[in-house]
């Protein structure tokens, strides 16, 4: 799993939803490998927001494109690999 996160090509990007409400959405993390559903709930937990893991992404309620990539960072992802848009 450890050789997994580190060859991934992970965007993070934000986006608006209904009523103008901001979501942060993680894409390019392969579910083949990879617990997203842990990794959703660390990130859940961490941001103290609600969230799901659905389609091979995970969508954070709020913009937390900043701190994402710090936190995948420490789950163990190359930071170089993580585009924040």
């Amino acid at each position: 799993e450890t050789i997994a996160k580190e060859s991934q090509q992970i965007i993070v990007r934000t986006v608006k939803k209904k009523f103008g409400k901001v979501y942060t959405i993680i894409e390019g993390i392969e579910d083949k490998d990879i617990n997203l559903k842990e990794i959703a709930k660390k990130l859940k937990n961490k941001f103290a927001c609600g969230g799901t893991d659905k389609q091979g992404r995970i969508e954070l309620q709020g913009n937390h494109a900043h701190k994402v990539k710090d936190e995948l960072t420490k789950l163990g992802f190359n930071a170089k690999m993580i585009e924040v848009r």
